[in-house]
């Protein structure tokens, strides 16, 4: 009989939660703090990476790797239905739509660089989390974390502004924003290091599950467990 986990379905749902609430109520939104512009989902898209940190660290990568599939099925649905519902020609007596479009008006191609990004920078996160974990025997938490979502959000980062940007933007601005923004998203999971190291511990207990991926077949395409 498979072994039963109480809370992999929470961490699921929190995860894709997180993954379409940056993407959705985030991604329109240019904030200014202190002098510095920034896209305002950026402060909470990190946030993906600790929950996939902690999927990998526990149940192991292939479990994670359900979870990133299911995120990018959400993530999918999310664009089709906002292409869809903003092209609806509005009632004329309705006088939001000018607001829908700004909201949720994505273009295509910047739907599919999310989309692309997101897939290859969380893969890369659990790949790279659970290969390390073997390779220290489990110790060092705080490296693995931080050194996957370095070549998590790198992968992320190098894929989404140029596909999303390039030509639009000038290749000074398309750098600066780059850099700003991984910077961010790093140092922000770097702060979060003592959250990720609870909810670790919490969870091993609970579950009694401390997953090593020494056997694991690391293909993405897949959904086996």
């Amino acid at each position: 009989m498979p072994k039963t986990h109480r809370y992999y379905d929470l961490i699921m749902a929190a995860f894709v939660t997180v993954l379409l609430c940056s993407n959705i109520i985030g991604a329109a939104k240019v904030a200014e703090v202190g002098g510095w512009k920034f896209g305002a989902g950026i402060l909470f898209f990190p946030l993906s990476y600790l929950f996939g940190d902690v999927l990998t660290e526990v149940y192991g990568y292939a479990r994670a790797r359900k979870v990133v599939w299911a995120g990018f099925a959400a993530l999918a649905f999310a664009s089709v239905m906002s292409a869809v519902i903003v092209a609806l020609p509005p009632a004329p007596d309705w006088p939001n739509q000018s607001v829908y479009e700004v909201a949720f008006g994505s273009t295509w191609r910047i739907a599919g660089a999310s989309l692309i990004a997101y897939f290859a920078g969380e893969f890369c996160n659990s790949f790279v989390l659970a290969k390390m974990k073997v390779l220290t025997g489990g110790r060092h938490l705080w490296m693995r974390t931080i050194g996957s979502t370095i070549a998590g959000e790198a992968v992320d980062t190098l894929l989404f502004y140029p596909l999303a940007f390039g030509g639009v933007w000038t290749n000074e601005q398309l750098a600066g924003v780059m850099l700003a923004n991984y910077a961010l998203k790093v140092g922000w999971e770097a702060a979060l290091t003592p959250v990720t190291y609870r909810a670790v511990a919490f969870l091993k207990r609970a579950e009694a599950e401390d997953f090593y991926d020494r056997e694991t077949n690391f293909t993405p395409f897949s959904l086996r467990t």
